[in-house]
C-alpha cells in the first residue's frame, strides 16, 4: 500500500483530525500534511510505528453516529463511555480530550450557522460554576457529550437569541449569545458488560457572537435526561 495513503487512514481510522492526530502523536500538522498529499514521503516504518502507538490511544477514537427517533427528530449517539469516574469525573481529563477541537470550524444543519471551537472551550466546558455543580448521572453525560461535539453542533435547532448582559464579555460576547438545542444518547451496560439500552438526554448548546462576527462553542448546559426515554440501536 502506498505510504501516504495508509498514513491518511490511519488518522482517519481514529476520527482525530490532523491537529488532534498531531498533539497524539507528535508528529507536525504540516508534516502530516505533505504526507497525506504526497508532496514528501516518511520512512517506510512509520506506518507501523503509528498503528504500533494508535493501540494505546483507545480514548481518542470516536465512535458516533446520528440517528432518528420515532418523531423524526435527531440523536446524536455516542457507544463509548470513556469518562467513568466511580465517585467524580476527572474534569481535567476532559479537558484534555476538548483540547483536539480547538481550531476546528463546524457547521449547523438547521441554519447553516458556521461554528468555531476557540482556546477557551476546553476549559469552559470542563470548570465552569454550571459544570462544577453537576453530579452523577448528568454529570458523566456532560463528560461523554465531549465525544460528540461536531454531531451535537451539526444537528442543533431552535435557535434562541438574548442580549450580552455581563461586562466581562463586552468584548467576546459583543454581538450576544445564541442557544441551540441538542440531544445526545449514552450507552447502559449490563452485569454481562453488553449495552442493554441507551438513555437519552437534552442540552443547550451556548454560542457566543464575538465582536470579530464569528460564533464560537462556548458550553453546553441545561443537561436533562429525558425522563423514562431510552433507545435502541
Amino acid at each position: 500500500m502506498d505510504i501516504a495513503k495508509s498514513i491518511k487512514e490511519l488518522r482517519e481510522s481514529t476520527g482525530m483530525t490532523r491537529k488532534a492526530f498531531s498533539e497524539h502523536t507528535g508528529i507536525p500538522v504540516r508534516t502530516l500534511e505533505d504526507w497525506e498529499a504526497g508532496r514528501r514521503t516518511p520512512p517506510e516504518y512509520i506506518p507501523r510505528l503509528l498503528a504500533y502507538q494508535l493501540k494505546f490511544l483507545g480514548k481518542t477514537r470516536r465512535s458516533v453516529s446520528v440517528i432518528q427517533d420515532a418523531d423524526g427528530n435527531k440523536i446524536v449517539v455516542i457507544n463509548d463511555i470513556i469518562f467513568k469516574g466511580k465517585r467524580s469525573i476527572q474534569w481535567e481529563d476532559v479537558e484534555k480530550y476538548l483540547k483536539r477541537y480547538v481550531g476546528e470550524i463546524f457547521s449547523i444543519a438547521e441554519d447553516n450557522e458556521i461554528i468555531y471551537i476557540g482556546s477557551e472551550l476546553p476549559s469552559e466546558y470542563a470548570g465552569s460554576v454550571y459544570t462544577k455543580k453537576l453530579k452523577g448521572t448528568v454529570a458523566k453525560a456532560k463528560a461523554n457529550a465531549a465525544q460528540a461535539i461536531p454531531e451535537m453542533i451539526e444537528i442543533a435547532s431552535n435557535s434562541v437569541y438574548e442580549d450580552n448582559r455581563k461586562s466581562k464579555h463586552r468584548r467576546d460576547a459583543k454581538n450576544g449569545w445564541y442557544r441551540y438545542d441538542t440531544r445526545f444518547a449514552l450507552p447502559i451496560y449490563g452485569d454481562d458488560g453488553n449495552v442493554e439500552r441507551y438513555n437519552i438526554f437534552r442540552g443547550r448548546i451556548l454560542i457566543r457572537h464575538a465582536s470579530s462576527g464569528k460564533k464560537y462553542l462556548y458550553d453546553i448546559l441545561e443537561i436533562k435526561k429525558e425522563t423514562g426515554k431510552s433507545c435502541q440501536t
